[in-house]
């Protein structure tokens, strides 16, 4: 079966519907020569006719093998021709990308990402997931405040600054000295991702607050600090959405007080990158675009962000 060709299989099967060779080959645009020539192809590989040749304008009949061939090649046929629709699709990049992230970039990123990405190819599957772990292992794409490996491909999408959320009156109008923060009771993000190199930021501009709760979620650690736990340093991306454009406060729900939202003198940052596996995005179309459409939108994003403080 070494030399089994779709093509033979197609030829059977538009005359067993066809019934004759000459029809067959008007349907499938060959000559008659061609079809025959099919045939005894697929017969030689087989071992066996397929057909009962009667001879004349009547029609030709089906041999025992025939039938097997016929019912098992219908199935071949329509999986070959599955399996064409999906490498066309994937070239025009309708295919599958798992792409990892992390919660700011979920909340102000990939929204765009996702929805730009649909209206270009509504039969695209984009798979999401928040790995515990800064490592690609079986993702695709994976959005992270930082480096990963030497062996990843990888862009950088924005500068993120570091901003000072406070309650109201706790400290004077405008930017804010980081030394400031020495000493003072702070609500924080746990000690993963970017938040261990932002603690040795603040320590080199000579603040050490003290760290009195620690939250992954950044409207918990909002809601401590209406509460009076203490200040907050959070990523522009993970409050921009709620900081109002007009005053620059954060409101809050009725009857709590806005929070005031002030730029950090130094001003830390974080860098967020776009990670992915050497040639990845050579050779997964979606992949590639996933990449170029998440560098359009964080640099729309980057132009609306503060600017850092030397």
């Amino acid at each position: 079966m070494a030399d089994f060709d779709l093509r033979h299989l197609t030829t059977m099967l538009a005359i067993a519907e066809e019934g004759t060779f000459s029809r067959a080959a008007n349907r499938l645009g060959y000559t008659q020569s061609s079809v025959s020539q099919h045939i005894a192809a697929l017969e030689r590989t087989l071992g066996g006719a397929v057909f009962d040749r009667p001879g004349g304008p009547r029609p030709v009949r089906i041999t025992p093998v025939g039938a097997v061939v016929l019912e098992h090649g219908r199935a071949v046929l329509a999986q070959a021709e599955a399996l064409g629709q999906a490498v066309d699709r994937f070239k025009a990049g309708e295919g599958r990308v798992d792409v990892g992230t992390l919660q700011s970039v979920s909340h102000a990123i990939l929204p765009t990402v996702l929805r730009l990405l649909r209206e270009e190819h509504p039969r695209c599957d984009i798979r999401l997931s928040e790995p515990d772990e800064p490592r690609l292992g079986e993702l695709d794409l994976l959005f992270y405040d930082g480096l990963i490996s030497d062996e990843t491909e990888r862009v950088l999408l924005m500068e993120d600054p570091y901003l000072l959320v406070a309650p109201p009156g706790d400290l004077p109008e405008g930017p804010v000295s980081a030394r400031k923060l020495d000493g003072k009771p702070m609500v924080a993000w746990p000690s993963s991702c970017d938040q261990p190199r932002l603690e040795r930021s603040l320590a080199d501009a000579g603040a050490r607050p003290r760290i009195v709760f620690r939250s992954a979620g950044s409207e918990t650690i909002l809601s401590m600090v209406r509460a009076g736990m203490g200040l907050a340093v959070l990523p522009w991306l993970a409050i921009h959405q709620v900081v109002c454009r007009d005053c620059g406060a954060i409101h809050g729900p009725e009857g709590w007080p806005d929070l005031r939202v002030h730029d950090l003198d130094p001003t830390p940052a974080r860098a967020i990158y776009l990670h992915w596996p050497p040639g990845r995005g050579d050779e997964s179309p979606l992949a590639a675009r996933t990449i170029e459409v998440a560098v359009e939108v964080a640099r729309e994003l980057a132009q609306q962000a503060p600017t850092a403080r030397s």
